[in-house]
């Protein structure tokens, strides 16, 4: 199992995604006489995972059932464990298109936090590519890099532990594209700059506030960067329902009548009062997600 790459059936050692419900997905890492329990009943690792197919219908203890997925990006920045803020799929997509990521390129971000970025830079980027990542607390990149090494990802990334702002991304002309998403990125545009190739790239940066964009903004025109430009990704999901509507009396049609004779004798095309149809339609929802944070995108020109 990888991240990266689809296996077909659940091996000891991996990291399955167990489907509860449409709101409730957990990670497990799969382990021979270890087990989950769930709200539906006891998952034995060595007889309910260990090979079968991933999206495989599993019967817990209790009667209840539930499906094993296998480990995709998508799934991991829903199911993985919050040690920060984290990036969703939304703004992830945004992200990786805009900074036009492709396999093989290379990428520095700051900072790491929870990894839900990562996995989706290293899923674009495989099998070719690599992630220059750097994350200021400690604690933080000790258990990213562990989740690495879990999701066998961890020789498309190097992990470093330091101050960006401070030391930079630790390379020189190297990067595609660069990442930032920290409390003061004015402070390490610079070190982005240094960090890209002579040939050009796309830099982006995250920001919650309208102060640290405007910030941003002017590092990024001292530094020469062009095509400076900022949005914010608001998501609406519209629900979907059956209504049923009546059907409005409108009358004879008078196009289908060639004559007084035919219309004496045309039969009446009125429907009945009680008359409806059933169809599925749309409805915007009451309320919905706001604000997440900015996006300020920038290409650094060939030099």
């Amino acid at each position: 199992m990888s991240f990266v790459e689809y296996s077909d059936c659940i091996q000891d050692g991996d990291v399955a995604i167990i489907y509860l419900n449409h709101n409730s997905i957990m990670p497990v890492k799969v382990q021979q006489g270890q087990h989950t329990q769930t709200r539906y009943g006891v998952i034995r690792h060595s007889t309910d995972l260990i090979g079968q197919h991933y999206g495989s219908k599993v019967t817990c203890s209790k009667g209840g059932w539930i499906y094993v997925l296998h480990p995709t990006a998508e799934l991991w920045t829903v199911a993985l464990p919050h040690r920060t803020q984290i990036l969703y799929t939304t703004d992830i997509a945004t992200i990786t298109m805009m900074l036009e990521l492709k396999p093989g390129s290379i990428v520095c971000e700051s900072g790491t936090g929870s990894g839900s970025l990562s996995h989706a830079i290293l899923r674009t980027i495989a099998p070719t590519g690599h992630l220059h990542t750097v994350e200021f607390h400690q604690q933080r990149a000790e258990k990213v890099t562990e989740e690495f090494k879990e999701h066998r990802v961890d020789h498309l990334v190097t992990v470093r532990n330091q101050d960006v702002c401070k030391e930079g991304f630790g390379v020189t002309g190297v990067a595609d594209a660069v990442f930032l998403d920290i409390p003061s990125p004015w402070e390490a545009v610079g070190h982005a700059k240094m960090a890209m190739k002579r040939q050009g790239g796309r830099v982006c940066s995250f920001s919650p506030c309208i102060e640290q964009v405007q910030r941003t903004c002017e590092a990024l025109q001292e530094q020469g960067f062009e095509e400076i430009n900022t949005l914010e990704v608001l998501l609406r999901v519209h629900d979907v329902r059956t209504v049923s509507l009546p059907l409005p009396d409108f009358g004879p049609d008078p196009s289908s009548q060639t004559g007084q004779d035919v219309m004496e004798e045309a039969p009446p095309t009125t429907l009945p009062n009680h008359a409806a149809v059933t169809m599925k339609t749309t409805s915007q929802p009451r309320e919905m997600p706001g604000h997440t944070g900015y996006l300020t995108f920038a290409t650094k020109p060939r030099t």
